[in-house]
C-alpha cells in the first residue's frame, strides 16, 4: 500500500538511524579525545527524531496499524540501527509485500 505518510516515514527512518549512530560515536569521541561534535549531532538527531515521531503518528493514523506494529516502529527509532530496520519494513509495506493491517469493524 503506497501511502504518502508511510513514504515520508520511510524517507526519514534511515537518516534518523544514521544520525543516532553518529551521535553515539561523537559521544565516545568526546570522552576519549578533544573532538566534540555532540552539540551539532545532537541537534541534527533531535530534528530528525522529531520528524520521525510526527511522520510515525501520521502513518499510524493513515494505515490504521494495530498497536503491535505502531509500537514496534516507535521502539525501532530509539534503538541503534533500528532506523534501518524500520526503513526496510516500511519499504516492504510500500511495495505491498507485507499484509495490510487488519481493520476491525
Amino acid at each position: 500500500m503506497n501511502s504518502s505518510a508511510v513514504h515520508r516515514l520511510r524517507l526519514v527512518s534511515a537518516p534518523e538511524g544514521v544520525s543516532f549512530v553518529l551521535l553515539l560515536i561523537c559521544s565516545v569521541l568526546k570522552r576519549t579525545t578533544s573532538f566534540d561534535a555532540v552539540p551539532v549531532m545532537g541537534m541534527v538527531h533531535g530534528i530528525l527524531f522529531i520528524l520521525y515521531a510526527i511522520f510515525w503518528i501520521q502513518a499510524w493514523q493513515a494505515q490504521k496499524w494495530d498497536a503491535k506494529r505502531g509500537v514496534l516502529l516507535f521502539v525501532l527509532s530509539v534503538l541503534p540501527f533500528g532506523g534501518f530496520v524500520a526503513e526496510q519494513m516500511l519499504g516492504r509495506e510500500e511495495r505491498g509485500e507485507l499484509k495490510p493491517a487488519a481493520t476491525t469493524a
